[in-house]
């Protein structure tokens, strides 16, 4: 969907951040993105839903269990999954990947436009880092 790397700073730019500050600068930016696409995506939701959705974001493997139970008995045979899998690696049952498949997959049934979010989201908070650019860099 979109990658936070140097070629974000670029796009920013602010591509002459020093090496030892981009990583720390690329972090706070998905803490940022993070929490204000987390306000967006719960404005709508039951109290039942915030709470299931946390405690699949928390890694509660008993939630997850269920709910790919309920929700996605073949979850290894989707290609989500299948990428997933490949890109981090880790085996089929692995908390991490079940954690964040789970987390993907219930935001697809219960906020289809979860990636719109993402996506306007990300676009506001670079016009944000654009407009302070000048004070970024005189920090440096």
């Amino acid at each position: 969907m979109f990658q936070l790397d140097d070629n974000l700073l670029e796009e920013l730019g602010l591509g002459s951040l020093p090496a030892e500050q981009k990583t720390p600068f690329l972090q706070t930016i998905y803490e940022r993105l993070e929490y204000k696409v987390g306000l967006r995506l719960s404005e709508g939701m039951t109290e039942a839903q915030l709470i299931e959705f946390e405690s699949i974001f928390d890694r509660n493997e008993t939630v997850i269990t269920n709910w790919l139970s309920a929700n996605a008995p073949n979850y290894q045979q989707d290609k989500m999954f299948v990428s997933m899998q490949q890109s981090s690696g880790l085996a089929a049952d692995h908390p991490s990947l079940l954690g964040e498949y789970t987390a993907t997959k219930w935001l697809e049934v219960n906020r289809p436009d979860y990636r719109d979010i993402v996506s306007r989201t990300l676009d506001e908070l670079k016009q944000e880092i654009i407009q302070q650019r000048d004070a970024i860099l005189g920090n440096v």
